[in-house]
């Protein structure tokens, strides 16, 4: 049996992302995507009373993220389809915190970017807000003041309150989360083991991002189960169209058929204007407003989306030899372009060696020395974009370009919700002439959303985003209300009191590792005499040296202890012997402990001079740890004194060079100065123009109405749609004879039950059964049919299955031999016929090719339907047309043959049977 139930991004919600579903094959749990939500809308509500549950509640992805919470450490299985943060950016937070440690799959690069994405947005909010859930020993001292950067442990299962109502991980957990993921290779199927064990999965290309995944779940006891989401038919500069479109139109054979299908109908009712009027679109606007020396602000994603952008701004760079810079304001655009180097047999579409221009012989030494220094040897010509320059935040923008210089701004992320596409709206905006350009719709109550629905208000019924038009720019007027969060240094008094602070914490912490290392010493001294007999290093020695070091003179050259004049011979004897060492001979004393010795008076003095007191207290005795081999070594010791040898055994010219590297790369660390999160409110007074072309790369509706239908699955179910885009899918499959008629559309934490529960038991065949079976065979199984007895055995813990004619029926008698009512003497018992059932799932594609092999034409018409036969049976015109038999396949899996009695009937329906596997019950 099959249970989905939506986490986010149902169907008939205002809400499509993030998208996080939980399929439950049988007993094993499948989390299918692990997005997160845009952690700063506009007017985002601001918990009050300490993060109180009425104030908590208030954030729209409370529910979901509880939900995965409680969820995350019953997971079997997770699957990343593509990598954004609307697919996998939860992923790392609840790994790390919520107990997510299934085994999770992806492709390659959806690694990859999935990982720079994460680290993007984590970056991007920890250096402007106080997010306040990391502990120190994570992140140690980074210069906030206590009442501005309040600290809290770190989150686990008992402890799950969020005071901050946002669940954003750290750069490190981010790391070990993707490092935790296992990469697939397209069309790699996985057989999992453990308790998946009989799962098998494999990843497809959907396009719309690079290593963009169409899941394929196949369970022997819940059949096959498709997930594809945010699918692209059209192939891209960068990107092949998705695999389940065929380039003659058709339907990948092994994606065709499923028993359910799950796909998203966010567009099913959105008509995408042409690929050449976007692209003129977007490079007219971009020229025309460069000319007149104008800037351009492109709010774009760092991984997924803003390669297609890319491709396309260098190649008319290249084309129009333009000298306007392309900046991006990304702290990890390097890291990004580094990854897909190395991944070019990833990439498609039309991107080759000549997309980026030709190279002048300088530019290619220039390219080989760059690639020498940079030791990159993973590169190629492609994605060189040699008029792009990175910038880690607009100052250093401002710091090389002038503010009314003409130039091209990619900024992160999308949404404008945070980070540098913020930033440079806030002073963007204010400047006639300047162009926002948006290249995607953003999330619901973002900044991105809210600029884009008041361009979309203002265009004409015919030209609206979702009619096939290219609609025009409009002017922004009015004042707009924004939340800035900076993060500025310390100055004055804060500074002072901040650097105080510090200067106490760190004497506090000094004088806590002093006593910490004071302990351990005690700890560590050994006071068996014995043991000390037999220890002779030269460590014994130098404590010898330091505890009398006041009170006797040592002569290193005859290896002898002489004591000083006037110390007292009562008090303790020492003697030396130069060829065994130095040893103890004599000591007057109650209780030894090492270390110096004390200078203090005596309260019993003796007679003429002072006697020398040992120190006694503190006294801690050391408990020895013994197993049942004698006592535990202590690891620690070693490799304590393992380290002190090999600084001894290093020579001079050694700890120079270790002390130098150290001290370069401590200079190299740029030291952040002390600073304190603000939060501003500022109106932007909006004067320049703002335009949207939409390059999300994803299927419209036509394409979803045309692809769907032919995929045909059994049951379908439906996710991140609106109200209109699911009803309007559910009205084109319902006009469709040949499609199910089972589509579902499950709202948030709606549970969708298909099938029945099945379950499964081992059980031994006996010999006789065995040999009595006559099995067919159907692709890579053999099937039988078996009527017969489980029997226990006291000799074996697994049921056996019997024929059921070996085991005698009870024979009673005392009764006397009925005949049945209606039987007639003299005639024969009535005798059930044997009934055959045939398995397997007719494709017509396959029974055409087959029917072609034995020179028999046949012809699909549409709708699931076959014509077989019809051809003249001679060469003349007056011969007869042969007779035609149809092959229908109806929704249920059930086929219809139908067709006058002849050959060709006979003859279809034999292939038809030898495309199954027969199984007679007699």
């Amino acid at each position: 049996m099959i249970t989905f139930t939506p986490l986010s991004g149902a169907a008939r919600s205002d809400t499509v992302s993030p998208l996080s579903y939980l399929l439950q094959v049988d007993d094993v749990r499948i989390l299918l995507d692990c997005g997160s939500p845009d952690w700063s809308p506009e007017n985002a509500p601001i918990p009050i009373g300490g993060g109180s549950d009425n104030a908590e509640s208030k954030y729209p992805w409370t529910e979901y993220c509880e939900t995965l919470r409680q969820i995350a450490p019953t997971i079997d299985l997770v699957l990343l389809s593509h990598g954004d943060l609307a697919h996998s950016g939860l992923y790392p937070y609840a790994y790390s915190r919520w107990g997510l440690k299934a085994t999770a799959y992806s492709t390659l690069p959806v690694q990859a970017m999935g990982k720079i994405a994460a680290i993007e947005d984590v970056e991007g909010l920890r250096d402007e807000q106080d997010i306040g859930d990391e502990s120190k020993q994570e992140t140690g001292h980074d210069g906030m003041l206590p009442e501005e950067n309040s600290t809290m442990p770190q989150e686990t299962p008992l402890n799950p309150q969020n005071k901050s109502g946002r669940y954003i991980s750290t750069l490190v957990e981010v790391q070990d989360a993707f490092e935790h993921l296992n990469t697939l290779r397209y069309s790699q199927p996985t057989h999992l083991q453990g308790k998946c064990q009989g799962i098998t999965i494999t990843p497809f290309n959907a396009g719309h991002s690079l290593g963009g995944t169409i899941w394929k779940i196949r369970s022997p006891t819940s059949g096959t189960i498709i997930y594809a989401v945010h699918m692209n038919h059209m192939k891209e500069r960068h990107l092949d169209g998705t695999v389940l479109r065929n380039v003659s139109g058709g339907i990948f054979e092994p994606l065709a058929r499923p028993d359910l299908l799950i796909t998203d109908a966010d567009r099913a009712n959105v008509v995408t204007s042409r690929r050449k009027d976007r692209d003129a679109a977007l490079i007219d606007t971009i020229t025309a407003t460069l000319s007149s020396r104008s800037s351009l602000l492109l709010p774009c994603d760092s991984s997924t989306r803003i390669l297609e952008l890319l491709v396309l701004l260098d190649q008319h760079w290249n084309y129009s030899r333009l000298r306007y810079p392309i900046c991006l304001l990304s702290r990890t655009g390097k890291d990004m372009l580094a990854f897909v180097r190395s991944m070019m047999e990833w990439l498609g579409g039309t991107i080759s060696k000549e997309d980026v221009g030709e190279e002048t012989g300088k530019e290619r030494n220039k390219r080989k020395r760059d690639d020498d220094d940079d030791n990159d040897a993973l590169g190629a010509l492609a994605l060189r974009f040699k008029h792009l320059e990175f910038f880690p935040n607009p100052q250093a923008l401002l710091q090389t370009y002038s503010s009314k210089d003409p130039k091209l701004i990619l900024a992160v992320p999308a949404s404008l919700s945070h980070g540098p596409s913020r930033n440079m709206f806030a002073d963007f905006a204010a400047v006639p002439d300047n162009v926002v350009l948006l290249t995607s719709r953003g999330e619901e109550g973002t900044l991105g959303r809210a600029l884009f629905d008041r361009w979309n208000d203002r265009q004409r019924g015919d030209d609206k985003w979702d009619k096939g038009r290219i609609g025009s720019n409009i002017m922004l007027d009015g004042t707009l209300h924004m939340k800035m969060h900076n993060k500025i240094p310390l100055q004055g008094a804060e500074l002072e009191a901040y650097l105080q602070q510090e200067k106490e914490q760190k004497d506090k912490e000094a004088a806590q590792q002093a006593a910490i290392a004071r302990n351990q010493r005690m700890l560590e001294a050994d006071e068996d005499e014995s043991e000390s007999d037999s220890d002779s290093d030269a460590e014994e020695e130098d404590e010898v040296r330091r505890t009398l070091e006041g009170d006797m003179d040592v002569d290193d050259d005859n290896k002898t202890l002489r004591r000083r004049k006037g110390d007292n011979l009562d008090s303790a004897d020492w003697a030396m012997d130069g060829d065994e060492g130095l040893t103890k001979q004599f000591l007057s004393f109650d209780i030894y402990l090492k270390g110096n010795v004390s200078k203090a008076t005596s309260f019993f003095k003796s007679t003429g001079t002072q006697a020398q007191r040992f120190r006694m207290f503190p006294y801690v005795e050391k408990k020895r740890r013994v197993d049942e081999y004698g006592e535990t070594i202590d690891v620690g010791m070693w490799l304590r004194k393992g380290k002190a040898l090999e600084e001894e055994a290093e020579s001079d010219e050694i700890r120079d060079y270790k002390r130098k590297l150290q001290e370069e790369e401590e200079a190299k660390k740029i030291k952040e100065p002390p600073s304190k999160y603000v939060t501003m409110d500022i109106d932007v007074q909006l004067a320049c123009r703002l335009l949207f072309v939409d390059l999300e790369g994803l299927n419209d509706g036509r394409a979803v109405k045309t692809i769907v239908p032919q995929v045909n699955p059994r049951k379908m179910i439906l996710v991140s749609a609106s109200e209109a885009a699911t009803g309007a899918l559910i009205e084109s499959c319902s006009n469709i004879r040949a499609m199910t008629k089972d589509i579902y559309a499950p709202s948030v934490s709606e549970s969708i039950q298909i099938g029945q529960q099945t379950n499964t038991f081992s059980i031994s065949i006996s010999e006789d059964l065995l040999t009595s079976l006559r099995m067919s065979r159907f692709e890579d199984n053999e099937i039988g049919y078996i009527r017969g007895r489980v029997v226990a055995h006291a000799t074996s813990t697994i049921p056996t299955l019997e024929s059921a004619s070996s085991i005698p029926a009870p024979i009673d008698r005392n009764e006397a031999s009925v005949l049945p009512k209606n039987h007639v003497l003299g005639a024969r018992p009535r005798v059930a016929l044997p009934h055959s059932t045939m398995i397997g799932e007719l494709k017509l594609t396959a029974l055409k090719q087959r029917l072609a092999a034995i020179n028999i034409q046949a012809e699909l018409i549409g709708e699931g339907v076959l014509i077989c036969g019809g051809s003249k049976l001679g060469d003349d015109e007056d011969s007869p047309i042969e007779d035609t038999v149809a092959v229908r396949k109806k929704a249920k899996g059930s086929v219809e043959l139908e067709g006058s009695v002849s050959e060709l009937y006979y003859k279809v329906r034999r292939e038809i049977y030898s495309l199954h596997a027969l199984v007679a019950a007699s």
